[in-house]
């Protein structure tokens, strides 16, 4: 889930549509068995196409943007990633009955970092993240989709869910609302200095695939990605590692104090709005114990 912007209708999204609509735009996969993934998204629904493909759906309208981008971008920027990324196969049209744009891809094994369960101490894992990034931060950025609507404005300074952000702050218990409001403010404080540079956009751990080992080995979803302010990727500082692991994720990242503040306030922002939505989310809790520290 990429924030609050999404609140509309969404279509019914299930095993039955995507039957229709591949065998309808895309007959030569007609007898390729369809089933749902192990560990779904919120902002697209994935099936399984067959033992080589997955069809991708955008769940809501809000997302619709995010198909062309990542057809045009992730065959650019493959090549120079240290890991495996969704490699798009076609691109199906909207229909009276799913009026969105969709994609198929190639099919990429792996089990999502979420279903792993506690990896705030995997300091191998949290390398690997970083990693990653540094070479997402490299890749050539001319053309590339600036922060906005496909986005839900990533790469912009958090300052622009600023109105949002505080507003949630008032639902927190005194103490912490007041230590919240006071890392806004260093959040806020400052820009991204440099050039713009490729970001994901969401590295949570329902993104990250890991092999039978629990190493790293795809990372997918890019429908928040573009240029601009890499601040956004650093959030599992907080939502995924503690202690050497975090430190570990610091250190190969790198980038400065000001940006590490931006990161944290990108953090605090998804942790209040879902605290506020959801007040009992464990999750949300426990990032915003390790952000408020």
């Amino acid at each position: 889930m990429s924030g609050t912007e999404e609140a509309e209708l969404r279509p019914e999204i299930d095993a039955g549509l995507v039957r229709r609509l591949v065998d309808a735009q895309f007959p030569r996969w007609r007898g390729l068995p369809i089933r749902p993934v192990e560990h779904d998204g919120w902002d697209n629904r994935t099936f399984r196409l067959g033992d080589e493909l997955s069809v991708r759906l955008p769940s809501a309208a809000g997302y619709r943007e995010q198909v062309a981008k990542e057809q045009e971008w992730l065959p650019r920027l493959a090549p120079l990633l240290p890991l495996p990324i969704p490699q798009p196969v076609a691109e199906g049209e909207p229909t009276a009955e799913y009026p969105l744009p969709w994609s198929v891809y190639r099919w990429l094994p792996g089990r999502p970092v979420v279903l792993l369960g506690d990896v705030s101490q995997d300091a191998a894992l949290a390398q690997a993240i970083g990693r990653f990034l540094v070479a997402l931060r490299a890749a050539p950025t001319e053309g590339a989709p600036e922060p906005g609507t496909h986005n839900f404005f990533r790469g912009a300074p958090p300052e622009v869910y600023g109105e949002e952000a505080l507003a949630a702050f008032t639902r927190l218990p005194a103490v912490d609302a007041d230590r919240a409001r006071a890392l806004w403010a260093e959040a806020t404080a400052s820009r991204w200095a440099g050039a713009p540079v490729w970001f994901h956009g969401d590295v949570a751990p329902g993104n990250l695939l890991t092999d039978a080992s629990g190493t790293l080995s795809a990372v997918i979803d890019f429908g928040t990605s573009g240029v601009g302010d890499p601040a956004c990727d650093l959030v599992p500082a907080w939502t995924m590692f503690e202690g050497a692991a975090r430190d570990a994720f610091v250190d190969t990242v790198g980038l400065d104090d000001d940006t590490w503040s931006r990161a944290r306030g990108w953090a605090l922002w998804k942790a209040a709005i879902t605290l506020r939505d959801r007040p009992a989310d464990p999750e949300a809790r426990t990032t915003l114990s390790r952000i408020l520290r």
